[in-house]
């Protein structure tokens, strides 16, 4: 709905003048990867409400009561969405705590991206973890001294301040993420070489919940990643965040394979570093063997093997190397990653169900206390 000076008015739009009454209403089949709306038919012709269109498709649209016409402008553009985002990423560089401090040219540089309007800035955790003298440079050129603050190594993560206000904070996708394979991404960062900074590459969303080196699902993209893009956004059609840059694969014969940490796991050690100062990741207390076809990526309900007991919980709870992790909490998992995504709901103390096949071949149901992870 849209209000002009004289009245309120409900403006409709037509969708199609080849379909009849009798024809479906919806913009899409449910399940297609298209947009379903809600629709009307009137003499044989079927509506939308524009106000429908613009929260589901995006874009801008205006009703003239003079002219009796509706405007529409699609949603943003790839050049619009850069201009968007640009403000909320910076550039990072510093000396290497490598023992080159005397070669002024030696260097290391990444991308950041501005979480709070006063200076607070997540980017990867390799970006910074062995970075001296840090010195962050906004989208407008400005210099600021940069601290690290907090670091989570298994997620790849860390928190840099400058002391700045009125920063322009970016707009990070909300959770649980909606994605679709094949929706076009844009990835902001500093590639190669610190004067290069605020370039940005185009590409698509080449998959999800892909575990390559990681803790944690990652989502892989072909818009070209290259070194010092890590720490930076990738950014959908909205201009939202969906992901941070952390990864690509190198090699000769390999093209176009970067991957990101999703906005959901960014936010999941935001909210712990806000909160805790620390990830408080929680643990079974458990060291697990993964099957060979988990190993090698195909498809399998094979359980996890322990093969260590590394907390009292698990040990009082009967739990012992060679028994086979069916599921936890209910759901069956067979990957550490599958069990790291599923605990990032719960805290250390917290209990949980865990299923296990034991030495005896009986299938046992056991209540543990997660413990505290010592991971970095």
């Amino acid at each position: 709905m849209f209000k002009n000076r004289r009245r309120k008015a409900t403006v409709i739009v037509l969708l199609s003048l080849l379909l009849s009454a009798g024809n479906a209403v919806a913009a899409s089949p449910a399940g297609s990867g298209g947009v379903v709306l809600d629709a009307k038919v009137i003499g044989g012709e079927v509506y939308i409400k524009a106000s429908s269109m613009l929260a589901r498709l995006g874009g801008t649209g205006s009703y003239d009561s003079s002219s009796k016409q509706y405007s529409y402008s699609p949603g943003s553009m790839v050049p619009d969405v850069i201009k968007r985002v640009s403000p909320s990423v910076v550039a990072i560089i510093g000396k290497p705590d490598d023992g080159s401090a005397d070669n002024r040219f030696a260097l290391a540089h990444g991308t950041g991206v501005i979480v709070k309007t006063d200076g607070w800035i997540v980017t990867n955790a390799h970006v910074v973890k062995d970075m001296t003298h840090i010195v962050v440079v906004t989208a407008d050129g400005k210099e600021y001294e940069g601290t690290r603050k907090q670091m989570d190594i298994t997620s790849d993560l860390a928190l840099v301040k400058i002391a700045a206000t009125g920063l322009k904070p970016a707009v990070f996708a909300a959770t649980p993420l909606k994605l679709q394979v094949g929706e076009t991404v844009i990835a902001i960062g500093t590639p190669v070489s610190f004067s290069l900074r605020n370039t940005a590459t185009v590409g698509v969303l080449s998959g999800m919940n892909r575990s390559v080196s990681s803790d944690y699902n990652l989502l892989q993209t072909d818009a070209a990643i290259n070194p010092g893009n890590s720490g930076g956004p990738l950014v959908n059609l909205k201009g939202e965040i969906i992901g941070i840059n952390s990864m690509k694969f190198v090699d000769v014969g390999i093209d176009s394979m970067g991957f990101a940490i999703p906005a959901d796991t960014v936010q999941y050690v935001l909210n712990h570093f806000d909160k805790y100062g620390k990830v408080m990741r929680p643990s079974l207390g458990l060291e697990l063997e993964e099957s060979w076809s988990a190993v090698v990526g195909l498809p399998t309900d094979e359980p996890m093997t322990v093969t260590a007991v590394t907390s009292p919980s698990a040990e009082s709870a009967g739990i012992a190397a060679g028994d086979h992790l069916y599921s936890v909490a209910g759901k069956q998992i067979a990957t550490v990653v599958e069990l790291n995504e599923l605990l990032k709901a719960y805290l250390p103390g917290q209990k949980v169900d865990v299923t296990l096949l034991n030495a005896n071949g009986d299938l046992v149901h056991k209540n543990v206390t997660l413990s505290t992870s010592l991971a970095p």
